[in-house]
């Protein structure tokens, strides 16, 4: 679990490296695919896909929108 964690991380931070990634629905369709097939490629998750993918962008929205306010 934890390398998955620290993969899924990379692909995260190596999408917010765009400022607007936020507001940009091809980045985060991009996104989406990176993380689909990471998870696949780890026999994961349990649960469906896109409750995993919905999950991880708003934990990496969240981080962005309150990292500014930091």
């Amino acid at each position: 679990m934890l390398e998955l964690a620290r993969e899924i991380k990379k692909i995260v931070d190596n999408t917010a490296k765009y400022p607007d990634w936020i507001d940009r629905d091809d980045i985060k369709a991009q996104l989406k695919m990176d993380i689909i097939v990471k998870l696949n490629e780890f026999g994961y998750p349990p649960i469906t896909q896109e409750d995993v993918y919905k999950n991880v962008l708003e934990q990496a929205e969240n981080f962005k929108r309150y990292k500014r306010l930091a």
